[in-house]
């Protein structure tokens, strides 16, 4: 073992390749072929010549990282965060924004074409928003590095699960992004910096939350630092030592944190779940709600409804919807927020969607449109359990390709549906991530 561990390291850092760069991957890297074996190369476009050096062998595969570009791309840019080559929150900043959405949407053309057999009737345009501090949501990686006795705050690195050393961020709400060093100072300040895992970022439409996570308590000396912190700063201060039961606001009185989306004010908490680009959920929406035509006479069904997102503006045009969602939590301030918006024709119910007694607890019928906006995983067993009979439209929100094509066939082969239209949502500029839209009309 520990020979083939020295041929691996041999093999590495072995002299720099140059070669043509064909197509970019999945994972937005540039593939190649090397002596007739393919080579992932972070950091290269399609069509360009590069120099390369190998960073792992494989049986099947190899990987690599750009060293230098010979021929560049067209579509190649000047990343404009400094940390892009090394921090993993971004992987495509070298690629035009147009390249990006473009290969985005070949990615997802290809995978329901390979994995359902399918095209959909009609592409729909890519939905844009702000290429930059477009993120509300994100958590925050923080270690306390001994050797240098110094806070890191940030994404992890590209490949790697250290903490990438960055000053800034480009895609995190600029209140956020533009001061990590300050972040820094006052982790490293506190008692428990050591006990410090995560930050997360939960910016609403008019108060922007911090909430520091923590596996030692904070003395009242840290509390005092915090609350200073928050008053130099103007953004919210939260603590959690445990479980969503231990969320407590350090600076001032509780408070929702509250966002708009079509003519509504939702409020939720730090921590709770919601589309990380607001621009993006402002547009898809009211999309969705089109898509599915829903009308006065419909009763809709909405499936992980989280906090309501698609549900309440449903009400307004539907005569019934009904939101399941597995995070009891979310179903109650779900809830909530109908009964402050006056809002009488929707209602909640929380339910695991992955178990067969989850499945069951769907509030019965009949339902003439779905809408679907699971996790990444997928909701392969709603649509294996449930009968679909009676249902005209189902409109499929994805934040995964892969296990929208699998429900696809599915839709397709067992429920009777065709693929009307589908789209991308550019909801993670400058990442790999292909969130996505789907109209599956009844055949």
């Amino acid at each position: 073992m520990a020979g083939r561990r020295n041929n691996r390291r041999a093999a590495v850092s072995a002299a720099p390749v140059t070669a043509e760069v064909e197509r970019l991957s999945h994972e937005g890297r540039g593939v190649a072929r090397v002596e007739g074996k393919i080579v992932f190369i972070e950091g290269a476009l399609p069509g360009e010549q590069v120099v390369f050096r190998y960073t792992r062998r494989h049986g099947q595969f190899d990987e690599g990282s750009v060293l230098e570009v010979l021929r560049a791309s067209p579509d190649r840019i000047a990343p404009r965060c400094a940390h892009a080559e090394r921090c993993g929150g971004c992987s495509l900043q070298h690629q035009a924004g147009a390249a990006q959405i473009a290969h985005k949407q070949a990615v997802l053309l290809e995978l329901l074409a390979h994995q359902a057999g399918v095209a959909p009737a009609r592409v729909l345009p890519p939905v844009h928003g702000p290429q930059w501090a477009y993120r509300r949501r994100a958590r925050l990686s923080v270690r306390y590095v001994h050797k240098r006795e110094e806070v890191l705050i940030g994404f992890r690195e590209k490949g790697s699960h250290f903490v990438a050393d960055i000053a800034r961020c480009e895609t995190l709400v600029a209140a956020v992004g533009t001061r990590l060093p300050e972040l820094r100072a006052l982790v490293a300040a506190l008692s428990c910096a050591h006990d410090i895992p995560q930050i997360e970022v939960a910016a609403g439409a008019d108060d922007i939350a911090l909430l520091f996570r923590h596996l030692a308590p904070l003395t009242d000396d840290d509390v005092a630092r915090l609350r200073e912190f928050a008053g130099a700063t103007g953004l919210r201060v939260y603590s959690q030592a445990g479980g969503i039961e231990t969320l407590r606001r350090l600076d001032g009185p509780e408070a929702p944190l509250r966002y708009r989306v079509a003519g509504l004010e939702l409020e939720y908490l730090p921590g709770d779940f919601v589309q990380v680009n607001a621009a993006i959920n402002d547009t898809i929406v009211p999309l969705a709600i089109d898509l599915l035509e829903v009308g006065a006479d419909d009763h809709v069904l909405d499936l992980f409804c989280g906090l309501g997102n698609f549900t309440l503006p449903l009400a307004l045009r539907a005569a019934r919807v009904a939101g399941v969602e597995g995070d009891a939590g979310l179903v109650a301030r779900a809830a909530d927020n109908a009964r402050r918006l006056g809002i009488g024709n929707a209602c909640f119910a929380a339910a695991n969607l992955f178990t067969p007694d989850g499945i069951a607890a769907i509030p019965a019928g009949p339902w003439s449109k779905i809408l679907l906006d699971p996790p990444r995983t997928g909701a392969a067993e709603v649509l294996a359990a449930r009968d679909f009979t009676g249902v005209e439209r189902v409109c499929y929100v994805s934040c995964n390709p892969v296990t929208l094509a699998r429900d696809a066939a599915t839709l397709i082969r067992q429920h009777g549906y065709r693929l009307d239209a589908a789209g991308v949502l550019d909801m993670f500029p400058h990442t790999t991530h292909v969130e996505s839209i789907a109209l599956f009309a009844r055949r």
